[in-house]
């Protein structure tokens, strides 16, 4: 079976590419980058903006891997990101429906939702968050990713191209997670929020609301969107704790997953029998501290009182029972 992988080279499409010729797969990574080093694989350089080019070697492919995509705001302009993103995933799944190819895994985020590089506030209606739950996009990367996922609708419409959009939040490498720097933040961090939960409601209400208004403020800077090289960059205070908790993990909703899952999901997103086009949040079972998630919901959430299902122990905000009963999804490398 052959597989175009789009971006085939970057964080995500590397192991993936790997993990698909492990398993006797024929790879075609289609990549701007100039070369790659994954051996067995074809490489193919080429922009998904060239419509005609990626035509020509989607053609004798039997599913396509979609990857391609600027990962964050920051990277360039508004008008770039929404260029690239949106027009090279048209692009990607028009050359698909002529090439007679029925099915599609394709990243989308977190952020399609309205996550981390939001502007304004995010206003979570229900705990654990689903695919049902309302979007509120306000920065021109996640408003990419939200348009993506309706490109997915309108070929399972038009083509029937079964598809599914994985909403991966922070993708970890596997070493990234087992750094003394890592553990050494998680305990940092795990400290504090004991150190929250200790302190008398007033006070802490006080601590929280304070530390709201500075990243609310720096949100609406536009902070993590991209700025002329004239321009002094906005830097992040992450020495401070409290900020990088509301700042990071908040808009977060504490959600990660390694990118040895987010290869398998791919795999299952092109070999699953399914049909239609599905968003599919693709994360860890727990959230990214191991704290109690009750906890997390009281301190940062308060507002928030409805809960689809329980949450116990360290349980993740964000619900995979989707991706679980369509495509067969359960992450392997959770710790």
């Amino acid at each position: 079976m052959r597989v175009l992988i789009t971006g085939g080279t970057g964080h995500i499409g590397k192991t993936t590419a790997e993990h698909l010729l492990q398993k006797g797969w024929d790879v075609r990574i289609f990549d701007v980058t100039e070369k790659t080093h994954i051996a067995d694989a074809e490489f193919i350089q080429g922009n998904i903006l060239d419509y005609d080019n990626l035509l020509k070697y989607i053609k004798g492919c039997d599913a396509v891997i979609h990857l391609a995509a600027l990962a964050a705001p920051s990277i360039a302009p508004g008008s770039k990101v929404f260029e690239i993103n949106v027009t090279g995933t048209f692009n990607v799944f028009e050359a698909a429906a002529v090439c007679g190819i029925g099915k599609v895994a394709q990243a989308s985020s977190i952020n399609a939702l309205g996550a981390y590089f939001s502007v304004g506030q995010i206003y979570p209606q229900y705990f654990p968050i689903d695919e049902e739950h309302p979007q509120f996009t306000t920065d021109p990367y996640s408003f990419s990713k939200q348009l993506i996922e309706e490109i997915g609708d309108y070929y399972w419409r038009r083509d029937s191209i079964s598809s599914v959009a994985l909403r991966f939040p922070g993708v970890y490498a596997p070493e990234g997670r087992t750094t003394e720097r890592y553990y050494h933040d998680r305990t940092a961090l795990k400290e504090l929020l004991d150190e929250l939960v200790r302190q008398p409601q007033a006070e802490r209400e006080t601590r929280l609301n304070e530390v709201k208004k500075r990243v609310m403020d720096f949100r609406k800077e536009r902070a993590f969107e991209f700025r002329l090289p004239e321009k002094t960059p906005i830097k992040l205070p992450y020495d401070d704790l409290l900020f990088r908790l509301y700042m990071r993990y908040r808009f977060d909703l504490w959600a990660f997953v390694d990118v040895r899952d987010a290869a398998q999901s791919l795999e299952k997103g092109i070999t699953a029998d399914y049909q239609g086009s599905h968003p599919l949040f693709i994360n860890a079972t727990h959230n990214a501290l191991g704290y109690d998630s009750r906890t997390l919901v009281h301190l940062f959430y308060p507002e928030v009182t409805q809960f689809k299902s329980e949450l116990t122990d360290s349980a993740s905000l964000v619900s995979i029972q989707k991706a679980r009963s369509l495509i067969g999804f359960e992450p392997e490398y959770n710790s």
